[in-house]
């Protein structure tokens, strides 16, 4: 990749990326050997519709790491990929895209070409995801992806829905619930919850004057002003204490009731104000009121007699606002809806489903009575509560307005206010399982743990029915009709279910292929209907004895293709059957296809040309046409001829592709294969050859295709087993009930796959891991806890690890628009995603925290970790002799940093297995600081050193120490540990990190690893003492004195990073004491060290390599001075030889 952007790092990866793609190592390490079986991983499907960001990133991530550790411990771990198409999300982006507003707009334009706009927007980014999921290291099956939008998937969602039916947990219900106005649909729950947000609002006190005593009001009071034309009740409690309020203005003096509990923060010490009497809100029950708006009062209503009265309620007393007597709408609020239903209320809408009031409500009508604020437009949320209060207030009806903060559901997808709305929805009844769901949950490792608990483990306590259908186009459409008549349903569970019940019109057909053409003997195509190619005398009789196994069948009418081979066929059959042979039907739509500039090719070129296309479905030859472009016709003829000739029995005469499609279609109870390959699944038809089969309608696009979509879906003849044409229920399932079948959808569950999938058998179900943000405790987590409760009585997953929110590095949300955030791929490509992947999984942000992004954090991670690690890497490539790697040198430091990686391993596995992947993943930075710091630092001198046997024990170890820690660091950074794993790997090794088991937990040296913590411990503060005397480190002192034992090996360490000749102990001392004292041998001893240090750097700044010897030029005065240690001098700096002069210089250098 030739781009000046991408660091070396961010290059190295990408040759491990081409590495693993052209070695299949991916695949590979799903089909090893997995002594352990099957670990079962869920992927949370994603939309397509922008490009992945750092929430998609590390989510990536922890849902990468956890499934290549479990690979590495002897377990295959499919990984597939699956797009999330329907719902909302999309749907509003089309409308946008297309301009529409409204449902209305939509159904103007059109429910199907709405619909295609949707299905061509839903991967319009996959292509990028393609390249941005694996260039950040995940291994996962993007090729073979499900999609949501599937009919295979969408037959999965209606088997689910149907056995929760059968089960007695759906119900059509009429209830109070949250409408957005803007979508025209009402929501679930939990989707309600993802859209609150603070905003301010209007709160009025209405008077609602009793028609018995019209000088007095009943005080009411709401903050949803717009509800009030739909007012048809108030209530009170019955056992509260009321006061008559008589209140003195400045034109008059009028009366209205309020709770007395609520009179001083209404009226404080106004000297208005008196209480004229005080009486049980008894009194009041039954008491007719005038309403502030008369909209209904002359229309002919159910119940309208119990209409503007005072009921009773129980909940008005626990009201800490208000006046202590509540407006009741009973169509816009849950109490209300139930107050209305005790009392026989009447209930009625003045507010349409698209937000806006209807034409009776003569003074606002077409109104939105909740519209979203648009500043542009100069669009208010209030716009229409200030109107009602204006109005009210010129009736003489508003006592008083104040603002109010309150939090309000907003849509989750277009931010429009929601309404409470009493509608008709269809629901899962989660509340008959509650008590299942929460022990389910019980069985279910959450990390962090507290989300289980809390947030997760409250919502399912308190956890309500859930509405199931929208009332949208772009979904999976409910599996519901009904009789017109009786008002019965029925559910049906799969296709073949549904097609059992859509009328046939009793035309069987019979499929044949012409005999053997010339062309055939060839192993030519033959497509052009001009070129003479006739049946050979084979192919004649082999038509003869397909003719003859049709004597008995009573063929009506025979239809061929016009080619001469199809001609020829069709007229022996009919002569064989006693038909007239001009009566045969010549129709083009069933014709052979067309290979255009392949005509007169082998069919293994034209096999090949298939083959090598992005999709041999859509390929077309120069001048030809494709499968897609046949089926297209095959499916108009065939509909056409079912319909033409119904209750007739025809046969049809033509070629192997478009009978493969016919074939496909005429398939025995209405099973229809969405797919075949151009090879025909290996199964082609023999010239000659005959089959029959039947027509049942299906829905289908314009493609003949199996579309279970509106408009298709709505269009289908659907009848009962008496006739009775039944209508469909026209809502589309919530796009969280399709993602919530994941688990089933993805493997077509029940109808196919049960090899490798089977939730009765607990094949793949539940699954071993799932991972998500925080935000999804009320989204697919729920979702898959619900469906996987109800279906099978568990949860459907045993591990989650549940991630927080990534901010900027400000704190604030990421946004383009501030650009307060790097790009991430750039950032790939400048620091590389190892570092990205490394620094997020230890972070908090694992356990559900929010973390501030950091540029400086993933530099410093990569600077920790791939810098320090691609240091000792080449130390150990300068001296690497290929000594095998061992862990069984007796060396103190060997024995240590074996120790070391022992301990590692250990933590971490500990740690992968409770999915902690913070505590898993740190002892990574742990384990590189000890090798680059200490290790190497301390061993440099013995792989410089001719003790050869010390040096291959350095080696050996170093060795194992690094194909140890690209094992350690497979799962979390998996491009370097390929690189460091390539590098260090020996003949007998797996071919790839990733196909490598997990290190091996070996015994830990207890001892060793405590004696070298107290040796580096005495060495910081023996460095700190020399600091604080002065002593530069490489001057050498005669005595250090501690008051701990460090043991004869660890001792040794001591003294030589401390330079010091001797070490003594005096347990009196509480710290460490230098003899300050330098010697002139000292003194003479650390200006050949200081000399040592200054070659060496000279040597460096002059491009030497380690390997490279010089011949140092000293001056004179030095000879002295070096004469005592030339041998160790000359051996530090790679001197062959050293010479003096009598220059004035400090030295030099030459190269030889």
């Amino acid at each position: 990749m030739e781009n000046e952007k991408v660091s070396d790092v961010a290059r190295r990866e990408e040759e491990m990326l081409a590495f693993w793609r052209a070695h299949d190592i991916f695949k590979k390490s799903v089909k090893k050997d997995a002594p352990n079986g099957q670990f079962t991983f869920y992927d949370g499907p994603p939309f397509a519709t922008g490009l992945p960001h750092y929430g998609h990133l590390l989510a990536g991530t922890i849902k990468d790491a956890i499934p290549r550790f479990w690979t590495m411990n002897g377990y295959s771990v499919p990984r597939r990929w699956g797009w999330d198409c329907h719902g909302l999300p999309l749907e509003n982006l089309i409308e946008k895209k297309l301009g529409l507003a409204t449902k209305r707009d939509i159904e103007t334009y059109g429910v199907k070409n709405f619909n295609e706009a949707a299905r061509g927007a839903v991967l319009e980014y996959a292509d990028e995801w393609r390249k941005i999921v694996p260039r950040m290291g995940r291994f996962v099956d993007m090729d073979d992806d499900y999609r949501t939008m599937d009919a295979s998937y969408s037959e999965s969602v209606w088997h689910v829905f149907s056995e929760l039916h059968k089960k007695g947990l759906v119900y059509e219900g009429f209830k109070s619930m949250h409408l957005c106005p803007r979508c025209g649909t009402t929501l679930s729950n939990f989707e309600v919850n993802q859209g609150y947000r603070d905003i301010k609002d209007i709160s009025v006190y209405v008077k609602l004057p009793l028609v018995e005593t019209p000088d007095t009001s009943l005080l009411i009071w709401t903050t949803t002003p717009w509800t009030l034309p739909g007012n048809m009740a108030a209530a009170v409690h019955r056992d509260a204490t009321y006061a008559l309020v008589s209140v003195s203005g400045e034109e008059k003096t009028e009366k209205v009731i309020v709770a007395k509990a609520r009179y001083a923060s209404l009226f404080g010490s106004a000297d208005n104000a008196t209480i004229v009497r005080e009486f049980l809100g008894s009194e009041l029950e039954g008491k007719a009121y005038m309403p502030p708006f008369d909209y209904f009062k002359n229309q002919e209503i159910p119940n309208i007699e119990n209409a503007w009265k005072i009921w009773h309620a129980d909940y008005v007393e626990a009201l800490g606002a208000g006046t202590g007597a509540v407006h009741i709408a009973p169509a816009y609020g849950e109490d209300d809806m139930q107050l209305g239903k005790a009392n026989n209320i009447p209930l009625v809408h003045h507010v349409d489903t698209n937000g806006r009031f209807m034409d009776f409500v003569t003074d606002w009508a077409g109104y939105l009575v909740k519209p979203k604020d648009d500043a542009d437009a100069e669009i208010s949320h209030l716009d229409t509560d200030i109107e009602i209060v204006r109005a009210l207030a010129q009736k003489g009806l508003l006592f008083k307005k104040e603002n109010v903060t309150h939090s309000y559901p907003h849509c989750w997808r277009c931010e429009t206010p929601l309404l409470n709305y009493a509608t008709t929805s269809w629901f899962v009844e989660v509340t008959k399982i509650k008590d299942k769901l929460v022990a389910a949950n019980n069985d279910v490792n959450w990390v962090p743990d507290h989300v289980g608990t809390g947030r997760f483990g409250k919502w399912l306590e308190g956890a309500r029915d859930w509405a199931v259908s929208r009332q949208r186009y772009w979904g999976a459409p409910l599996p519901i009709w009904r009789n017109p008549q009786t008002k019965e349903f029925k559910v049906f569970g799969s296709f073949k279910e549904l097609l059992a019940h859509v009328p046939r019109s009793g035309t069987e057909f019979f499929l044949m292929r012409h005999g053997e053409a010339e062309a055939n003997v060839k192993n030519v195509t033959q497509t052009k209907i001009e070129v003479a190619n006739p049946l050979t005398e084979n192919g004649k009789a082999m038509a003869l004895r397909g003719a003859q196994t049709l004597r008995d069948k009573g063929i009506d009418l025979i239809i061929a293709s016009p080619f001469q081979r199809t001609k020829e066929t069709a007229q022996i059959v009919a002569r064989e059957l006693g038909l007239d042979p001009t009566s045969i039907i010549y129709d083009e739509r069933i014709a052979e296809i067309k290979v255009g500039a392949l005509d007169g090719k082998t069919i293994d070129d034209y096999h090949a040309f298939l083959s090598a296309a992005d999709s041999w479905y859509t390929a077309t030859p120069e001048e030809g046409e494709s499968h897609q472009a046949v089926r297209r016709r095959v499916g108009a003829f065939l509909t056409d001829i079912d319909a033409r000739y119904a209750g007739k029995r025809v046969l049809i005469v033509s070629h192997n592709s478009p009978l493969n499609i016919l074939r496909a279609m005429l398939q025995e109870e209405g099973a229809i294969p969405d797919v075949f390959d151009h090879m025909h699944a290996g199964r082609t038809f023999e010239h000659g050859e005959v089959l029959t089969g039947t027509f049942v309608h299906y829905p289908h696009n314009d493609e003949y295709v199996l579309d279970v979509h509106r408009p298709y879906i709505d269009n289908l003849e659907v009848r009962d087993e008496n006739g009775v044409r039944l209508e469909r229920i026209p809502d589309v399932f919530d796009c969280w009930f399709e993602s919530g079948s994941m688990p089933y959808g993805q493997h077509h569950y029940p109808f196919e796959n049960t090899d490798r999938f089977n939730a009765e058998t607990g094949l793949g179900f539940p699954a071993d891991f799932i991972a998500e943000g925080v935000d999804q405790t009320r989204g697919w987590f729920y979702s898959l806890i619900v469906l996987g409760t109800a279906l099978f009585g568990k949860s459907p997953y045993k591990h989650v690890i549940v991630n927080g929110l990534v901010l900027a590095e400000d704190g604030r949300k990421m946004s383009k628009s501030l650009r307060n955030y790097p790009d991430p791929m750039e950032l790939v490509d400048k620091l590389g995603a190892d570092s990205m992947r490394l620094y997020l999984l230890t972070s908090p942000i694992v356990r559900g925290e929010d973390v501030n992004f950091s540029e400086k954090g993933v530099q410093e991670i990569q600077r920790k970790t791939i810098g320090r690690l691609h240091n000792v890497l080449q130390m150990y490539e300068m001296y690497a002799d290929g000594t095998k790697a061992g862990a069984t040198s007796t060396q103190v430091l060997d024995r240590w940093m074996v120790a070391v990686l022992s301990d590692a391993v250990r933590t971490s596995t500990e740690s992968y297995k409770t999915y902690e992947l913070d505590k898993a993943t740190r002892p990574i930075l742990d384990v590189i600081d000890d090798l680059s710091v200490w290790y190497l630092r301390r061993s440099r001198d013995r792989l410089k050193g001719d003790d050869l046997v010390d040096k291959q024990a350095t080696l050996g170890t170093l060795r194992y120490t690094l194909k140890t820690v690209a094992l350690l660091m497979a799962p979390v950074m998996p491009f370097y540990a390929e690189y460091l794993y390539q590098k260090v790997r020996e003949d007998t090794d797996s071919e790839s990190v990733h196909l490598a088991a997990w290190p091996h937990e070996h015994d830990v040296d207890a001892d060793v690893l405590t004696s070298m913590k107290l040796t580096r411990e005495w060495v910081t503060k023996a460095l700190e003492a020399r600091t604080k005397a002065g002593i530069k480190l490489r001057q050498p002192v005669g005595t250090i004195t501690l008051p701990v034992e460090l043991g004869k090996e660890c001792l040794a360490i001591f003294a030589d990073e401390l330079n010091v000749k001797t070490v003594s102990v005096d347990t009196t001392l509480t710290g460490a004491w230098i003899d300050e004292v330098i010697t002139p041998e000292l003194k003479r001893e650390g200006d050949v060290r200081d000399l040592m240090r200054a070659v060496q750097d000279a040597r460096k700044d002059a491009g030497l390599e380690p390997k490279d010897r010089i011949t140092l030029v000293l001056s004179s005065t030095h000879e002295e001075t070096v004469t005592l240690f030339k041998e160790e001098l000359m051996k530090t700096v790679g001197a062959d030889e050293v010479t003096y002069t009598d220059e004035v210089l400090s030295f030099a250098i030459e190269r030889r």
